[in-house]
């Protein structure tokens, strides 16, 4: 029940009080006598908890994402979770996939960064994954799939990300690429299933996870390392340490300032050891 809201994001004042919502935020935070706030989030959360903590609010953030993509922290309580609830959905799909001898398109969450699309496609066992910090080529894909069918297999799993990109839609501006997406009539697991039945003459169909992957119960890893932030926090407010985000780095909970964390996005290196460990199993990510 609470409130998405974005203070500082086109601020309109309120109807009654005539208060933007800045400061309605810091007239509430003295009448409740508040002695700091803990913010759980992404990246608008922390972002919003940056600009709140210069604005002289005592703030502690916590790294909450399925989307593994805030700054500063190797892990965010969520990943692995939605990880297992993809991977799981990959799983079961492969029985129709192999039963009917189809294309099978999932798509998952991971609007800016692919984490949850790699790590699902990897463990679940996809043929082809496509991630926004690699553009793909329509070409490359059917290649790899009519080479699949070629060499006996009768099916394919395409694991989508839902912020992957081709490389024509790489080079446009974000404005444009913003404008495309909205003239989209269906999401891009869908845009995918139609470019490979058009390029590869295979029947291809589309399962989009959606929010099941943000729902239900935690995994045992994500409780533990949910614990863990939690009663880091907790010292931070005793010591009075705002300002701070509880993050994990190298297995060590350690602070980091909010202000490196605000306004950006934790992609995945191209050089990293997951994608490498990807190609030599044989993903094709497309480029």
């Amino acid at each position: 029940g609470t409130a998405r809201d974005k203070p500082f994001k086109n601020p309109v004042p309120d109807a009654d009080t005539g208060l933007l919502p800045i400061e309605a935020i810091k007239k509430n935070y003295k009448k409740w006598k508040m002695d700091a706030l803990v913010v759980l989030g992404g990246n608008g959360t922390n972002t919003t908890g940056s600009l709140l903590f210069e604005e002289g609010l005592n703030v502690v953030g916590l790294p909450k994402t399925i989307d593994n993509d805030i700054v500063g922290t190797d892990i965010t309580f969520g990943f692995h979770t939605a990880v297992d609830v993809a991977t799981e959905a990959i799983d079961r799909i492969h029985t129709t996939a192999h039963s009917h001898s189809r294309v099978m398109v999932v798509e998952v969450m991971g609007h800016k960064a692919g984490w949850l699309g790699l790590y699902s496609a990897i463990a679940g066992g996809g043929d082809v994954c496509l991630i926004p910090e690699i553009p793909y080529d329509i070409k490359s894909v059917s290649k790899e799939i009519l080479a699949r069918r070629d060499a006996g297999k009768n099916f394919s799993i395409v694991v989508v990300a839902e912020g992957a990109l081709s490389k024509a839609e790489a080079k446009m501006t974000k404005k444009e690429f913003k404008k495309s997406r909205l003239e989209m009539p269906q999401s891009i697991g869908y845009r995918v299933a139609h470019e490979l039945e058009e390029t590869t003459g295979l029947e291809s169909r589309v399962s989009v996870l959606g929010y099941l992957q943000r729902g239900g119960t935690p995994s045992p890893y994500d409780r533990v390392l949910a614990n863990q932030f939690g009663v880091a926090a907790a010292d931070f407010l005793a010591r009075e340490d705002f300002g701070k985000l509880v993050a994990m780095q190298n297995n060590k909970i350690v602070g980091v300032p909010l202000s490196e964390c605000a306004g950006k996005v934790k992609n995945i290196p191209l050089d990293d050891p997951i994608i490498q460990s990807g190609r030599s199993v044989g993903i094709c990510f497309g480029d």
